[in-house]
């Protein structure tokens, strides 16, 4: 499968969301399209900026936008924060 499920938790709004991301794809672009998504799911409470970065959720380290799903070893129930 090219794809995997992470917990991406989203601490302004105290919520958290199951996300399928291809593992194939630049973590520059996911995080725009999860900022995206989760700000249309909740009216814009959540405010998309070109600020957003994704941490892991565990250790808090910054997750470098440059690298891939597969490259970063994200696998399925890896746990992200977007902020």
């Amino acid at each position: 499968m090219n794809k995997v499920i992470v917990e991406v938790y989203v601490p302004v709004m105290g919520k958290a969301y199951d996300v399928f991301i291809p593992k194939n794809k630049k973590l520059s672009e996911i995080s725009k399209l999860l900022a995206k998504s989760i700000s249309d799911l909740t009216d814009g409470m959540f405010a998309m900026t070109e600020d957003n970065i994704l941490c892991d959720r565990i250790t808090g380290k910054v997750l470098d936008i440059n690298l891939s799903v597969a490259d970063l070893k994200l696998k399925n129930g890896s746990q992200l924060m977007l902020i």
